[in-house]
């Protein structure tokens, strides 16, 4: 029988060789104890979109509803969830609180729909830090903008 409160752990990261510049992704998928790394690279991004899109990915690689504890380094994003931020953006029209445009919010809408299904927890870690997970994730994103880098001179 299926243990329901069984949890799987996701850790992303994004980079960006300048802002904007060519960007990587990353997330590390745990569950029972099984590891699975995906990373992907975009041309011309910044950093805050590769966040976005490594948690965007993480969670699309669920193949069911899942409970989750999505850890990042990214105050941007975690704090949209864990400090309301979103559902006043989603209020407001996705305009912020000085009546501009919230940036990203193709990502922004994108990963409320892929998160549905889900019962996610928002974690904020350090970055850069002794998170081996976090570290993977920075070193996997890296990886991708020096390979594009590299073949794309």
């Amino acid at each position: 029988m299926k243990n329901n409160n069984e949890i799987v752990e996701i850790y992303t990261d994004g980079a960006c060789s300048g802002n904007p510049g060519p960007g990587g992704w990353a997330a590390v998928l745990i569950y029972k104890g099984i590891k699975k790394e995906i990373s992907g690279f975009e041309e011309n991004t910044t950093n805050n979109r590769m966040e976005l899109k490594a948690a965007i990915e993480g969670l699309k690689a669920l193949k069911r509803p899942c409970k989750v504890n999505l850890y990042s380094d990214s105050s941007y994003l975690i704090n949209a969830f864990n400090e309301g931020w979103i559902e006043k953006w989603q209020k407001n029209n996705w305009l912020k609180s000085d009546k501009t445009p919230v940036e990203n919010q193709d990502l922004w809408k994108e990963l409320l729909e892929v998160s549905k299904p889900h019962q996610i927890n928002w974690i904020k870690v350090k970055g850069h830090s002794d998170n081996e997970y976090n570290n993977l994730c920075d070193r996997l994103a890296t990886e991708q903008i020096k390979k594009h880098i590299k073949e794309n001179p």
